[in-house]
């Protein structure tokens, strides 16, 4: 059912606040939009709920893993350059060998780690695991694949039972990969950035500034990289089946793990160890990057490997209740798509942080039946271990590769790579485009969060009188979403309740709803709308206006994909608002046409808004307030999007616009030009796209929109 709009302003008089006859609230307490609370963090509550069928489930996860390879800075995925791996130094063990590994990953960056094969022979090619290891201390060289945990810790593991071998007690990273290659897989086991021998960039620094935010490098995505190179790595040796490659990881490593089998397709049964839950969902950058958990958790994440094969454990940390919250309802998705049994978690609340022994075991018989087709439980043997200068990948006859970089100059290389494949997605065809449309669109999807709303998805959740304003009347409506926390407010004005407007503008400006009153006038853009019997719809957008708070939407200082990891950016959120007014205009009866006007700063949202919003809206005008996302240098500015700069910025925002007709005004020179007028041209609609380096005064911008 379509709303009539004279109904809407016609309302029962709730009163006006005499000092602003464009506030809606008499006081902040009536201002209960819940984004403007505290945002979420990683330590908050991420339940999972179970899709109602298999189709909107495979709906959900194809929207997720590019939501998830937008955030990572993997979409479109990177070229996959030679690896050039070196493998040397096999050493002899009982029953298995291990050789030293270095890949370059990408040009100047290597990957490090050992490689175990089983020295028993069998005829074809041997199952595999992956494995990362996580933040077994300390961080630097002495750490992750080489950790020892030293004598107190061994006494403590073999005193409670959670090892019966001081070998495993003291090496348990090295324990799962021998067991493992005794049972016949080839296991590569390699190190995250900073452990070990990878050392040419210190973990947790150089991707925490605004350039590496708006450019989506990430160390997250950096790390997701070397596992999906590594998986490479894996599958290329001669004797491994790259149809049976198990993944298996604790903490940190455990993140890595879900995070690869929910974006690669490759693996053929997974185990995270210590690090699902619907708790903490990882505190490490590494483990973190903007958009990743926005409306989900490790839970979801951790389910779209559905079907395939699934165990986790949990203990005395944040994983405690995998068995009452979140394995429940991963259990109920494999039932839903018929692979009940493939799904298992056991949490061992005695213990605490931890991949110790009772755990590994309970992974080894999880990837014999699922990998190997064996049955019941598998006891891990004795071993001998390395110490880490043997097990260390570099030496006199392999040194550090001379062109292994630093993160400064790595990630000089990571955007000259992504330029390069942005400037490919040029449009020249009709297939060009597409591809253009295809990929800038997910990215800008994934960025805001959405595209526009369904048809009857709004509500009003207050309401106030009509009034007279010079040159015609207007009144106050709060609205969101059905079923969410937003509450916008917005003045809607008309000539007069005779007038049913078949045209209505979406008035958009840093100032709110307020900039439509000037010394109590009427702007003269918005006198010249009513005039024609235009209506207008002028929203506080988030934190403009009413919504506006003492303080703006805080940021982690120390990286923002703390927040935005899982928050709506400020920009996103006020596109978000955008879209939402679109959808009540829409939704208005008799409402024909849809325009925006986005004023002075508003220009680039409006923009965003107008590339999501298909044939929805006719006529755009956005002052792009020379405004260029390459030129924050603060995770903190309100314009903050991440991903912004890989996606293209504000040309491929424009460009997204085509074939529609936008006004683009008060911009800097070309840098808005080459792209947008690619995609219009190769739109055929090369009139559509109007700009002028200067700002447009208000009677052009109501001239372009009055059609004069």
């Amino acid at each position: 059912m379509r709303i009539a709009l004279p109904v809407m302003l016609l309302v029962a008089s709730l009163g006006f606040a005499q000092d602003n006859p464009t506030k809606l609230f008499k006081d902040k307490s009536e201002n209960t939009d819940t984004r403007l609370g505290k945002p979420k963090n990683l330590n908050d509550y991420f339940p999972f709920a179970v899709p109602a069928t298999k189709e909107s489930w495979n709906t959900r996860k194809a929207e997720l893993r590019e939501q998830i390879l937008v955030g990572l800075g993997l979409w479109p995925m990177p070229e996959k350059t030679p690896l050039n791996a070196v493998v040397h130094g096999k050493m002899d063990r009982d029953g298995y060998t291990v050789e030293k590994v270095y890949f370059a990953s990408m040009p100047g960056h290597y990957v490090t780690g050992n490689l175990y094969r089983p020295t028993s022979k069998v005829a074809g090619k041997r199952p595999a695991v992956l494995t990362g290891h996580g933040h077994w201390p300390p961080e630097g060289p002495k750490g992750g694949r080489f950790y020892d945990a030293g004598d107190a810790k061994v006494k403590t593991e073999l005193t409670t039972k959670a090892e019966q071998t001081e070998e495993g007690a003291r090496h348990p990273l090295q324990a799962r990969c021998a067991q493992l290659a005794r049972m016949g897989f080839v296991v590569f086991h390699y190190d995250m950035v900073g452990y070990a021998d990878s050392q040419a960039i210190k973990h947790r620094t150089g991707f925490t500034d605004a350039q590496a935010e708006l450019r989506s490098q990430s160390f997250m995505g950096l790390q997701t990289w070397n596992s999906i190179r590594a998986l490479d790595f894996l599958t290329s040796l001669p004797d491994v089946d790259d149809k049976k490659i198990g993944v298996t990881g604790a903490s940190g490593g455990g993140t890595q793990t879900f995070l690869l089998c929910a974006l690669d397709d490759r693996p053929a049964a997974a185990f995270p160890a210590v690090m699902v839950s619907t708790a903490m969902q990882g505190g490490c950058v590494c483990e973190n990057c903007s958009y990743l958990r926005v409306g989900t958790g490790n839970v979801e994440i951790a389910g779209m490997f559905a079907p395939k094969p699934l165990a986790m454990s949990g203990a005395n940390d944040w994983t405690k209740e995998i068995e009452t919250k979140g394995l429940p309802e991963l259990k109920a998705l494999y039932k839903m798509l018929g692979a009940e049994d493939k799904v298992a978690g056991k949490c061992w609340p005695e213990f605490g942080h931890n991949y110790n022994q009772v755990a590994r075991e309970f992974m080894y018989s999880w990837f014999n039946q699922h990998l190997l087709g064996g049955t019941g439980p598998v006891k891990e043997l004795p071993f001998k271990p390395f110490t880490g200068k043997e097990l260390s990948v570099y030496d006199d006859l392999h040194p550090r590769p001379k062109d292994e970089l630093g993160a400064e100059e790595l990630r000089k290389t990571m955007t000259a790579a992504a330029d390069k494949q942005l400037a490919a997605l040029t449009p020249k065809d009709a297939a060009s485009l597409a591809e253009f449309r295809k990929v800038a669109g997910t990215s800008l999807k994934a960025m805001i969060g959405e595209t526009l709303p369904g048809p009857q998805s709004i509500e009003k959740k207050q309401v106030a009188a009509a009034a007279k304003i010079p040159s015609g009347m207007f009144a106050l409506v709060a609205f969101g979403r059905k079923g969410q926390g937003d509450k916008v407010p917005m003045l809607m004005a008309i000539k007069d309740d005779k007038t049913i407007p078949e045209t209505v503008v979406i008035w958009v400006s840093p100032e709110g709803k307020s900039s439509l009153l000037q010394k109590g006038e009427l702007h003269p853009a918005a006198k010249k709308l009513l005039d024609a019997g235009y209506g207008i719809m002028a929203p506080d957008v988030f934190q403009t206006g009413e919504l506006k708070g003492d303080k703006p939407m805080p940021v982690d200082p120390a990286f923002a994909g703390f927040t935005y990891g899982y928050n709506r950016s400020v920009f996103a959120n006020r596109v978000h608002d955008i879209l939402t007014t679109v959808r009540m205009a829409r939704d208005i009866e008799k409402v024909k046409n849809v325009h925006i006007i986005g004023w002075d700063g508003a220009g680039p949202w409006v923009v965003a808004a107008r590339a999501l919003c298909g044939d929805a809206v006719q006529k755009t005008v956005a002052d792009l307030n020379q405004f260029r996302f390459e030129n924050i240098t603060s995770t903190q500015d309100e314009n903050l999007l991440p991903g912004a700069v890989k996606l293209g910025g504000l040309p491929a925002m424009l460009a997204l616009c085509a074939p529609h007709a936008v006004f683009a005004h008060n911009h800097q020179g070309t840098h808005t030009g080459e792209l947008p007028k690619a995609a219009y041209d190769t739109a055929s609609a090369k009139d559509a796209l109007t700009r002028k380096p200067e700002k447009a005064t208000p009677d052009e911008v109501a001239a372009y929109l009055l059609g004069k």
